[in-house]
């Protein structure tokens, strides 16, 4: 799982959504959690820079570094979720760049967001790292797959790394669709009755 984080990091720096130290991820284990340490290059991560916390989110090792310091951030997400096994906080631009004017992730208007993400709510302005923000994005995730953090970033949530992944990627890539498609003219949503059936096509797929 470390070797997964590493890998995760580094692509998600390669794809342009962190830069420099930005952003975090973790993955819960039988004894609590790995999860990125503060202060590092996710482009640059190697498997030491992964730190291992329990279940409350102290260090195991008290001599080694210290965790992100957006770790409150994923423990509100574990426990508002027991079913997600992975939890990955990016700055993907796209996305960000819509909290910027006030315009949300308008997911009906492409079923594979709707199918993939569904609703994806806005979490109003916080300080990183500040309890607010944590318990703020663990009430919105609560009911959804992933989250907008107004003028910060995104946080994503799945069953494993790679779920989450895959939704972070569909965020960014459904929010430069979007951001194309408004250059146009107004975005145009699905009928009701179309976006009813993809809400219960989702549920049948356990998304």
């Amino acid at each position: 799982m470390r070797s997964r984080i590493v890998q995760i990091a580094r692509l998600l720096h390669h794809r342009g959504m962190l830069a420099g130290m930005d952003g975090n991820l973790s993955t819960r284990t039988p004894r609590g959690y790995l999860v990125t340490r503060t202060s590092c290059a996710k482009g640059l991560l190697v498997e030491s820079d992964v730190v291992e916390v329990d279940a409350e989110g102290h260090p195991v090792d008290s001599s080694g570094p210290r965790p992100t310091s957006e770790l409150a951030l994923h423990l509100a997400c574990y426990r508002a979720r027991p079913d997600v096994g992975a939890v990955v906080h990016a700055h993907p631009p796209h996305a960000v760049a819509r909290t910027l004017v006030g315009r949300d992730l308008a997911v009906d208007v492409l079923p594979e967001a709707l199918l993939i993400l569904g609703d994806v709510p806005v979490v109003p302005y916080a300080r990183t790292g500040s309890i607010d923000l944590a318990a703020a994005v663990g009430d919105a995730i609560a009911s959804a797959s992933a989250v907008l953090l107004e003028r910060h970033g995104a946080v994503a949530v799945g069953a494993d790394l790679d779920q989450a992944l895959i939704r972070l990627e569909t965020l960014e890539h459904t929010a430069r669709i979007l951001g194309i498609a408004e250059g146009m003219g107004d975005l145009v949503p699905l009928p009701e009755a179309q976006l009813d059936e993809l809400r219960a096509y989702r549920e049948i797929l356990g998304a």
